[in-house]
């Protein structure tokens, strides 16, 4: 049976990831209203400002409604006034004028609810971009939800990887990572972590995105696979042992410790795989004795004797 001290060395963290380029924004246009496209003034591949009008739907039967409506709402004005004027005198019931004022509120909301319409009809960029798809054509009929185009934003980019569960806590938030790409061989872009996943996925690895600017003079294109490294220097020392004493694998491990005579079974949280050791993160102490062979005769409370 032999058994080898828990070392502390500083390290290196090594991490090396692949994934995708995805749009910083993506946005859907929507039409708001129903009605025949009247005029779009968009194409495929057009760069696109925010707020600028990509198409507009046939408002003729909204202009008339508006006008129906608005006649309305001035009829019922003038009667207000004029049975206003009555109640004041005793010529009219207070009935009556309440009565004439509810109809004009409704006719007042009904215009502006139709005014509405008729603005909603210009429909404008969400985001500043490039248009990644056209779905409908001039004189098509469309209902309001309907999608009729998609605007991407690639004025920044965004790169999805995945971490493991002890790659993901040597990584921060703010944290600058190397990017590089076989489109631009020898070519370095600089991107910065947004978000980590609080939650891992069905296969215990989290999320990491990643943002970058777009240059102008190696622009990318969304989907391009992104070579990402996150290595940097650590100052910090980390407990080290020999994978060879874990009783267990590195998700439930364990390790037998010396203690005197006997070997004391002891739980303990392990981190990054360094070739033939592995980082404990929690359960030992820098100096404690752990078991490296014999362990599968060993129970807790066991007596031992090492071999030098």
């Amino acid at each position: 049976m032999t058994a080898v001290p828990v070392k502390e060395q500083e390290r290196e963290i090594s991490i090396l990831k692949t994934g995708a380029l995805a749009p910083f924004k993506e946005a859907k246009v929507i039409s708001v209203a129903s009605g025949n496209v009247q005029r779009l003034s968009f194409n495929l591949g057009d760069n696109v400002e925010e707020g600028q009008i990509l198409a507009v739907i046939d408002t003729k039967l909204l202009q008339l409604d508006l006008q129906r409506s608005e006649s309305n709402v001035a009829k019922l004005r003038r009667d207000l006034q004029t049975y206003t004027e009555l109640l004041e005198g005793n010529a009219a019931t207070q009935e009556k004028v309440n009565e004439i004022r509810q109809n004009y509120q409704v006719a007042v909301n009904e215009a502006q609810q139709i005014r509405r319409q008729i603005t909603d009809a210009s429909i404008k960029a969400p985001t500043t971009g490039v248009v990644g798809s056209k779905l409908v054509e001039e004189g098509v009929y469309v209902t309001a939800g309907s999608e009729i185009a998609s605007v991407v934003n690639l004025s920044q980019l965004k790169v999805q990887v995945n971490l493991t569960e002890s790659e993901v806590y040597q990584v921060a938030v703010g944290q600058q990572v190397k990017l590089t790409t076989d489109v631009y061989p020898g070519k370095e872009f600089s991107g910065t972590i947004y978000y980590i996943s609080p939650q891992a996925d069905q296969s215990h690895n989290y999320r990491v995105e990643i943002i970058a600017a777009n240059v102008k003079d190696a622009p990318l294109r969304s989907g391009t696979f992104i070579n990402a490294d996150f290595s940097r220097k650590t100052h910090q020392n980390i407990l080290l042992i020999p994978r060879e004493a874990l009783t267990e694998s590195a998700r439930d491990a364990s390790v037998y410790v010396v203690s005197g005579n006997k070997a004391v079974l002891r739980q303990i949280t392990t981190g990054a795989d360094y070739g033939n050791s592995i980082q404990v993160l929690k359960g030992l102490e820098k100096g404690e004795v752990v078991i490296t062979s014999g362990q599968i005769n060993l129970r807790d409370g066991a007596l031992i004797s090492i071999s030098k």
